[in-house]
């Protein structure tokens, strides 16, 4: 039980890092997660199915997430229209794409297929457990990309993302060209959806076209339950956090579909309970900014009264 929490928040921590990039790096809320999420499930399963070596499969499923970021990211610069809804048309378009992918099929089943996890359960036989082989190479596989992230967003082209997502205008006053900073931007954290869904894909044995129904709620859930265990600016804390709040969030959706029914929940209100925790945070992060400015304000009061 403890076991499969801690891979399934690892795996999907992957692409909650992704929308940590757009919703707190950037601002700019993206719901191509959505698409490009079962996109990196599609790639990844066609891969296998037909035999493509598992790197240079891994490396195109990154490779069609920042592609499928991209066209977001276009349709917001060029056509100037809103980022949710060039979000929400790319993620449209994207389901098409997936069933082409598929092989004009809803899902593609790995049973008997040699994957990652297959070949990681093999060279640690008799050394590790099955499921205790899979957790570590997760930790392997994301401690690295959080690694990766944190140096890139530690170099100018990563500060200067940030800075635009705080104050956009300053960014254009220094001559850098946001739209090339959206693209960027944007395309990483698809990438990392899309690596995060052909992961899962390997994990649960088949690739749907309905894989990311929702998923961007469950990685804005898991971004906001992160920034109340840990409060800092820092990059490699923030990254830290986003991986502790996706472990967290998959425990409580866990103790929700084994453990609901002694009030009465069922496996359908996991949605609403989503809901609900990401209004609770909304809630308290509002309640913490007012406190902060009252304190603030009651700090200058007493300076200018000495």
């Amino acid at each position: 039980m403890i076991e499969g929490i801690f891979i399934e928040g690892l795996v999907y921590g992957i692409m909650v890092l992704g929308v940590f990039i757009t919703f707190r790096i950037l601002n700019f809320p993206d719901l191509t997660v959505d698409g490009s999420f079962p996109l990196g499930a599609a790639v990844m399963a066609t891969g296998i199915t037909m035999g493509w070596n598992i790197i240079f499969t891994v490396i195109l499923v990154f490779l069609t997430g920042w592609l499928a970021g991209t066209v977001t990211a276009l349709i917001h610069n060029k056509l100037k229209v809103p980022n949710l809804l060039a979000g929400i048309l790319t993620m449209t378009m994207l389901w098409s794409v997936n069933i082409r992918v598929l092989g004009n099929r809803a899902n593609l089943p790995l049973l008997r297929q040699e994957t990652m996890l297959t070949w990681v359960r093999g060279v640690t036989e008799g050394i590790l457990t099955p499921s205790a082989a899979v957790l570590v190479f997760f930790i392997i596989v994301v401690v690295v990309i959080k690694l990766l992230l944190d140096l890139f967003f530690s170099c100018d082209l990563g500060i200067a993302l940030g800075a635009m997502g705080n104050n956009e205008q300053m960014v254009i006053n220094q001559g850098v060209n946001v739209e090339t900073l959206k693209i960027i931007g944007v395309s990483l954290s698809n990438g990392l959806v899309a690596v995060s869904g052909g992961m899962m894909a390997q994990f649960q044995g088949f690739a749907d076209v309905n894989l990311g129904q929702g998923i961007i709620i469950a990685g804005l859930a898991s971004v906001m339950i992160g920034e109340f265990l840990l409060r800092s600016n820092r990059i490699w804390i923030l990254t830290t956090r986003v991986l502790l709040g996706s472990i967290l969030y998959r425990g409580l959706m866990y103790l929700g579909r084994y453990y609901g029914y002694y009030i009465n929940l069922t496996p359908s209100d996991l949605q609403l309970i989503t809901g609900l925790l990401i209004i609770g945070s909304l809630i308290v992060t509002q309640m913490r900014r007012e406190k902060s400015f009252y304190e603030r304000d009651a700090k200058v009061r007493e300076r200018g009264d000495v």
